[in-house]
């Protein structure tokens, strides 16, 4: 989880994955939309693949990188629930005693 929230720490790196949201894309296209050098794009890339955020692919000569929305759902679950949140859909309640009625 700790992998996620470090690559979730940095502004463009959540914007890149706001960009895949709205399909795959290579990494020149991506790259095209910061004002950064290829090799700190390359960076950001790696630790997005390192949390496992976004599954790279080779085309060509390209690479073309999809979103890997489950990953982030379960750590935003995970860290949710290690604050109490969402802990009652985690574990299920005990069905009260018919005898007592508790």
């Amino acid at each position: 989880m700790s992998h996620v929230f470090k690559a979730l720490s940095d502004p463009t790196r959540r914007r890149v994955l706001l960009l895949l949201r709205k399909g795959p894309m290579s990494a020149g296209e991506l790259a095209d939309q910061f004002d950064v050098s290829k090799p700190t794009m390359s960076a950001h890339f790696a630790v997005l693949k390192e949390a496992d955020l976004v599954h790279a692919e080779k085309a060509g000569k390209s690479v073309i990188y999809h979103l890997k929305l489950s990953v982030l759902e379960e750590a935003l679950l995970g860290f949710a629930q290690s604050f109490g949140f969402g802990a009652e859909a985690a574990e299920p309640k005990p069905e009260p005693n018919k005898e007592t009625g508790q």
